[in-house]
């Protein structure tokens, strides 16, 4: 099996050492500094894979484990580089699954679940419940929580998964039930940044990857982006509340970012941040994010599907700074290819665009350190 690391996480079922965590005067947990991977080491391994596979690399996309073989088969046909586990598969499936679809791949897959805790959890049977975000917040120190998600990461990571999408780090003043609701740890930014950091820095002890989202923030969005547009309030408000977890936690240890469907008064000019090239630009340059940029789903959320197919989704999520684009099953991946393939051939999707990225998702698995 291949030896290889997507942030701190490797395949021989090893991570890298975790440095103790250290604590500021509000509580604020976190790691060591990233050392970022370095994408120029990945150059050649990119410059010798077919453009097909390149494109693959920055897709992940469903996988149900409910058939056997189903996930082995998935890539060996496309070479896809990220999976999203969905339902609620038990242990014998995630490591059953899991293994035979890594030996097929000519490149690491990437192995990602949505285990935020509360009511977004999907391995709930192999490895128990989780309190909700503003439960942990409201009945556990930071150094519980940090304790918590690195005993469920290091079940997780025992069974081939590699990457979740979490923490929320949306600061979110709803009720219980709304869309972000008890998935916020709370209203105020500071604790968001003492407990989603605390999670994030368990993950990482167990050689998980955490994923920051819903950048730039859906706490205190108009609405669902599952069930049409969100938006956010101005820029301006974001800066001083909403972004302060990100402007503290980037930086502070591997993450990815996943960025929402949200649209952004003073930023993105009615394009969702998931489709804009002002939002990717604001987490690189703004928040000096080296690492892996994901979408939210793509393929079912109607913030996206009202306006756009699925291979034009992708194809201007990448266009617009997207390492991976997400949807959630994986219908329609050899459509989508051909769209992208089509795309750099006609010179809608630059070389450099496709290459970049690549490297970057490659250097993150640490997939061709020298």
């Amino acid at each position: 099996m291949l030896a290889v690391t997507f942030g701190v996480v490797m395949w021989t079922g090893r991570s890298e050492p975790q440095p103790a965590p250290r604590a500021d005067g509000a509580g604020v947990t976190s790691s060591a500094p990233e050392a970022p991977a370095d994408p120029h080491a990945c150059s050649t391994v990119v410059a010798a894979m077919p453009l097909r596979d390149r494109l693959a690399q920055r897709l992940m996309v469903g996988l149900s484990l409910a058939q056997s073989g189903t996930a082995k088969s998935l890539v060996t046909k496309s070479q896809v580089g990220a999976v999203f586990v969905n339902g609620h598969p038990t242990a014998q499936q995630l490591t059953g699954a899991l293994k035979p679809m890594q030996d097929a791949a000519k490149q690491p897959v990437a192995v990602a679940v949505d285990d935020e805790g509360g009511r977004v959890q999907r391995v709930i049977a192999a490895d128990g419940k989780m309190p909700s975000a503003r439960m942990m917040a409201k009945t556990m120190t930071p150094a519980q929580v940090r304790a918590i998600a690195a005993k469920h990461g290091k079940e997780l990571r025992a069974r081939g998964v590699t990457i979740d999408l979490a923490p929320v780090l949306d600061v979110g003043t709803e009720p219980d039930d709304a869309v972000i609701g008890d998935r916020s740890f709370s209203p105020d930014p500071k604790k968001v940044v003492s407990y989603a950091g605390a999670f994030a820095a368990g993950l990482r002890d167990a050689g998980i990857l955490p994923v920051f989202k819903h950048f730039p923030g859906h706490g205190r969005g108009t609405g669902d982006s599952h069930k049409g547009s969100v938006t956010t309030p101005p820029l301006s408000s974001l800066r001083t509340n909403d972004l302060t977890p990100y402007s503290q936690l980037l930086g502070s240890g591997p993450s990815a970012v996943l960025l929402g469907h949200l649209e952004v008064p003073g930023l993105t000019n009615g394009v969702p941040a998931s489709l804009s090239p002002a939002a990717y630009t604001l987490l690189r340059e703004d928040y000096h994010f080296t690492g892996v940029a994901i979408t939210d789903d793509l393929g079912a959320m109607k913030a996206i599907t009202d306006s756009y197919d699925l291979p034009n989704a992708v194809l201007t999520a990448l266009k617009a700074g997207a390492d991976i684009a997400l949807w959630t099953s994986s219908d329609n991946l050899t459509q989508v290819l051909d769209r992208l393939q089509k795309a750099v051939n006609d010179g809608q999707l630059t070389q450099q665009n496709v290459t970049e990225s690549a490297a970057r998702i490659l250097a993150a698995k640490g997939a061709c350190t020298p």
